[in-house]
């Protein structure tokens, strides 16, 4: 039995004590990446993740469509983010200057998350189950991407450089994060920062 919000309720309807409800994506994304790292993607269950969290099922699915959107965390806003981000860069800056600085920024990690990234970046990589959704959000990531390009350049969004950079921007950034997983003390700004300047200097010789 469950509250109306979807809390686990004890005897009479009471709200059961104990941990305090987990409210925000953030939370309960944090708790989900415990239980993988300690059971392991495929043996953690919605209710696992429920049940820890101090949630009942039904509020799970109004934080989360699916076990699989977890990893990814409130990715729809970040996208929003970047959006914004590239919106408010002027007309005039070089496109790859912008699209560079959109990378990074997209990628800037507050330290106290560096972990958590840490297990999000290994699950999304690493675990099949999550290969075919990661598509979709790479994908989703790439539309920012090539929709930002496509209007500076005053081309169709599907069209060949839009989505060549889209691409390539895709590729540089999972390439860092391989780097970052493999070495723990490794930076992953640094090494956005310098595969990005590695690609613009291969493109100005």
């Amino acid at each position: 039995m469950s509250t109306d919000d979807g809390s686990p309720a004890g005897e009479g309807g009471a709200p059961r004590l104990g941990r305090r409800p987990s409210t925000t994506q953030a939370e309960l994304s944090h708790v989900a990446l415990t239980l993988f790292a300690e059971r392991g993607f495929d043996d953690t269950t919605v209710d696992d993740i429920a049940a820890a969290a101090g949630i009942g099922r039904r509020t799970f699915f109004r934080y989360f469509a699916s076990k699989n959107d977890l990893p990814w965390g409130d990715f729809d806003a970040q996208l929003d983010r970047m959006r914004a981000y590239l919106d408010s860069l002027p007309d005039d800056l070089p496109l790859m200057d912008a699209v560079c600085a959109s990378v990074i920024e997209f990628n800037r990690i507050p330290p106290e998350e560096v972990p958590w990234h840490r297990q999000r970046m290994r699950l999304l990589l690493g675990v099949p189950a999550l290969l075919a959704h990661s598509t979709l959000r790479f994908q989703a990531w790439r539309d920012v991407v090539a929709e930002y390009a496509a209007r500076r350049l005053g081309v169709p969004a599907d069209s060949l450089e839009p989505q060549a950079l889209a691409w390539t921007m895709l590729g540089i950034a999972l390439a860092a994060y391989e780097q970052w997983l493999v070495h723990e003390d490794a930076d992953l700004t640094e090494l956005l920062e310098s595969a990005l300047r590695m690609l613009g200097e291969r493109f100005a010789s």
